[in-house]
C-alpha cells in the first residue's frame, strides 16, 4: 500500500509515518517545514522516518497547487491521511490569514488534487475545538458543531464542510477525524504539555488558566497513529438510512463521507494532570492562577462509541503512563538528566 502524509514533519503526521513504515507500507511525506515551532524538532522527526528505505520526504508547501497536483499524479494512493495544518488555539486570534492559508487554501488545493487523481481514501484532521460553544457533554459526532469560538477552529470546521461537498460531487471517500487534545513524544513545543514541562525543569512558573478549574481528554498520540491507520480500511459510503429531513452530522445519505471523535472519553481536571507530571519530573511546579482566556473551553470529553464500535479500538493510555513516557523522550531529546 503506497500512501501520502501530509505534515510528515509535524507531532502526528510523523507518529502516523512511522507506525507506516514499521508496518512495511510505502509512504510519500510531504512537509513545508513551516517555522511557527522549532525547525530542529521537524527536522528530527524526519530524520527518524528516513532511516526507512520506503519513505519519500518531499518539501513543499500545499498551497502550491501545481507542484501538489504533480506528486499525486506521480504516485498512485491507496490512502491520503492529510495532517498539515496551522496548528494553535491561540496563535489564530494574532494571525487569522496564516490559518485561511494553512488550513483552507492548502486543503481546497489537496481536495482539487484528489478530485483529479483519486485515492482510495482520504483520511484528514479536523479538532475537538470545534464543539466551541456547545457545552454539552460528552462531545457527540451526532450533535451541532456550528458555534467554533476560534478562526483556528472555525477552519477545521469549514475542513469538514468542503470534505463533504467534493466527497458528494466526486465520489471520493473521506473520514474526518477530530482530535482530542493529543500528547506524548515528540510533541508540538507551542502544546501545554510540553511548555510545563520546559517551565518546570526551568523553575519557571506555569499559568494555568481559569484558575485550573478545567478538564481535558487527553489522547495519547501512539493510540491516535494506531486509530487512524486501522480508519484506513474502512472505507466510508453513503448512508442509504440517513434521513435527510433529520440529518445526522455525523455520516451522509449522499456522500461516502464520516466524521469520527478521537479520544480517550476519560477527560482529567487540569489540577491532577499537573499533579502527574510533576511526579513524571520528579520536580514540583510554581503555579500562577490566571483567568479564562478568549477561545478557551473549560472541559473536553469525547464520545467515541462510533470509534470503537467501527475498528474495534479505542484510545485507552492511561495518562500516568503517557506523561511517563513523553518526559523521558523530552529528557533524552534535549539531554537532561
Amino acid at each position: 500500500m503506497s500512501v501520502l502524509v501530509t505534515g510528515a514533519a509535524g507531532f502526528i503526521g510523523s507518529h502516523l509515518a512511522h507506525h507506516l513504515l514499521e508496518a512495511g507500507r510505502s509512504v510519500v511525506g510531504i512537509d513545508n517545514l513551516s517555522p511557527y515551532y522549532d525547525v530542529t524538532l521537524k527536522r528530527a522527526r524526519l530524520e527518524r522516518l528516513q532511516g526507512y528505505g520506503n519513505f519519500t520526504p518531499l518539501t513543499f508547501d500545499l498551497c502550491d497547487a501545481d507542484q501538489l497536483a504533480r506528486c499525486m499524479s506521480e504516485h498512485e494512493f491507496d490512502a491520503v491521511l492529510h495532517m498539515a495544518a496551522q496548528p494553535g488555539v491561540r496563535y489564530s486570534l494574532d494571525a487569522p490569514e496564516v490559518y485561511v492559508q494553512s488550513n483552507l487554501v492548502a486543503f481546497a488545493n489537496l481536495l482539487e488534487a484528489c478530485r483529479h487523481h483519486p485515492p482510495g481514501h482520504l483520511i484528514y484532521a479536523s479538532s475537538s475545538s470545534i464543539y466551541g460553544a456547545n457545552t454539552r457533554l460528552p462531545s457527540s459526532e451526532h450533535g451541532p458543531a456550528d458555534h467554533p469560538l476560534t478562526i483556528y477552529a472555525a477552519t477545521k470546521r469549514a475542513n469538514e464542510l468542503m470534505a463533504h461537498s467534493y466527497s458528494h460531487l466526486f465520489s471520493i471517500p473521506m473520514t474526518g477525524l477530530r482530535f482530542f487534545t493529543v500528547y506524548g513524544e515528540w510533541g508540538r513545543p507551542d502544546m501545554a504539555f510540553f511548555k510545563f514541562t520546559d517551565a518546570i525543569l526551568n523553575d519557571r512558573p506555569i499559568q494555568l488558566y481559569n484558575e485550573g478549574r478545567m478538564s481535558r481528554d487527553f489522547t495519547y498520540v501512539k493510540d491516535v497513529a494506531e486509530a487512524v491507520v486501522r480508519l484506513i480500511d474502512h472505507v466510508p459510503a453513503a448512508d442509504p438510512e440517513w434521513d435527510a429531513k433529520s440529518p445526522d452530522p455525523a455520516s451522509s445519505g449522499v456522500a461516502p463521507h464520516r466524521v469520527f471523535n478521537v479520544g480517550n472519553a476519560s477527560p482529567v481536571p487540569l489540577m491532577t494532570y499537573i499533579e502527574l507530571l510533576q511526579q513524571a519530573l520528579g520536580k514540583r511546579a510554581h503555579i500562577e492562577l490566571a483567568p479564562m482566556q478568549p477561545g478557551e473551553v473549560v472541559d473536553t470529553f469525547a464520545d467515541t462509541q462510533d470509534l470503537s464500535t467501527l475498528i474495534d479500538f479505542a484510545p485507552s493510555t492511561p495518562i500516568e503512563t503517557g506523561l511517563a513516557n513523553f518526559v523521558t523522550w523530552y529528557k533524552d531529546f534535549y539531554g537532561i538528566a
